[in-house]
């Protein structure tokens, strides 16, 4: 079990979170309580770092979406960079590429 770890950064865009580590069961609800206290204003991109992330389970979905509607009701834009394959596999499985913007890497989505 590798132990969630959330850096985050400002970008020019707005607050970049570099997630790595296992987003389960156990550490998603540290990420989704991160979210609530980070302040986006009408505009601005929200950016996960998923590149890092070595494990991510339903609950960890379930925070990915919390962070999509707290974009969301900012109007601010929500992208998710670097996924893992893995994670990537199911994002399309379950259609949650449709809701997300997807980037290859980190930079591209403080870019678009």
């Amino acid at each position: 079990m590798t132990p969630l770890q959330i850096t985050t950064r400002d970008a020019r865009t707005g607050p970049v979170l570099e997630i790595t580590g296992e987003l389960d069961y156990i550490t998603a609800p540290d990420l989704q309580e991160l979210i609530t206290t980070i302040q986006l204003r009408p505009g601005q991109r929200l950016v996960l770092d998923l590149g890092g992330m070595d494990f991510c389970d339903s609950s960890g979905l379930s925070a990915l979406i919390a962070a999509h509607n707290h974009a969301r009701a900012a109007e601010a834009d929500i992208a998710l960079t670097a996924v893992p394959a893995h994670t990537l596999r199911v994002l399309r499985i379950v259609g949650l590429d449709q809701i997300f913007s997807l980037h290859p890497e980190s930079g591209t989505a403080r870019n678009a």
